[in-house]
């Protein structure tokens, strides 16, 4: 197969976009973050937006303040400068979710909407569960808390995490979308589709497969929260996420401590290279999930 090269097209007179590869992967990921964040740290006058997302980004400029080829050119370079990701650092934070699996609410949804699923007789975690290879929906739900994800980009509506699995790509878990979609998600849904898993942030349509629900928004339009201080939405591209499968009792007891404003996520600075997670994914998690976990 011929080696990709990146597609670069003009969107009008104010857009540049940039497809990084045809295959969506942590290696991709890793180019596209390193390449954005070298353009915001060079701060171009004339630079008005810049939206990374799984394996492209998009920038919005001023063309009367920088020339689109001149642009054009700064991001060919960019490119070349971080071909090498052993050379590139990556700060992020390492964010403890708790998520409450088989939940009552987003169990209610998933017999609602039977007639658009794959295998109506059966539900989103058994049906994931069973092609994926697991024998149990317990043992499917530990393959998902026992390895972090980490969040490759923002977007879709406001707030929303898409999430890799750090994990060998032939180890991943991967499930479709509904084959319609729903009119229907509740609010913090954790959802699955391909190899991304989701958080939705707010109540409204939606195609992922739903496994459970988080205990803690991911966007705060109030900002009543600690973590929503800066921002309405708190991830970030680059953080790591651990789900970990809560019982109803702590669900609850996290869910009482949010609604008084005063819940703030467990959370770890990090830096590491791609190359780190590349190489060895099972041995980065364990780091990860050791730092995220020590007091």
């Amino acid at each position: 197969m011929a080696e990709f090269s990146t597609r670069y097209s003009f969107g009008g007179d104010e857009f540049i976009f940039a497809e990084l590869s045809e295959e969506m992967n942590l290696e991709v990921n890793f180019r596209g973050i390193a390449i954005t964040r070298k353009l915001k740290e060079k701060a171009f006058p004339g630079i008005l937006d810049i939206c990374p997302s799984n394996a492209s980004y998009l920038v919005r400029f001023n063309p009367e303040e920088i020339d689109a080829h001149e642009l054009l050119a700064e991001l060919k370079q960019l490119e070349r400068e971080v071909a090498n990701l052993d050379e590139i650092e990556i700060r992020s934070r390492l964010v403890d979710v708790p998520v409450l699996f088989q939940d009552p609410w987003t169990h209610e949804a998933v017999m609602r909407f039977r007639d658009r699923h794959q295998d109506p007789e059966s539900t989103d975690l058994e049906y994931a569960a069973q092609i994926n290879g697991f024998t149990s929906e317990e043992e499917f739900i530990q393959a998902m808390t026992d390895t972090p994800f980490i969040v490759s980009m923002i977007g879709f509506v406001p707030g929303l995490p898409f999430c890799f699995q750090i994990a060998r790509q032939e180890e991943q878990i991967e499930v479709p979308k509904y084959v319609r979609p729903r009119t229907f998600t509740p609010e913090r849904t954790f959802g699955f589709g391909g190899a991304f898993s989701v958080i939705y942030p707010v109540q409204g349509a939606g195609g992922y497969q739903m496994f459970g629900i988080a205990a803690t928004p991911v966007f705060d339009r109030e900002q009543r929260l600690p973590d929503f201080r800066d921002s309405m939405v708190f991830p970030r591209q680059g953080d790591i996420f651990r789900y970990r499968s809560v019982t109803r009792e702590e669900y609850d007891a996290v869910r009482k401590r949010v609604e008084a404003g005063t819940f703030e996520y467990r959370k770890q600075e990090i830096a590491f290279t791609p190359y780190d997670v590349l190489r060895d994914p099972e041995k980065f998690s364990e780091m990860a999930l050791g730092r995220l976990y020590s007091d």
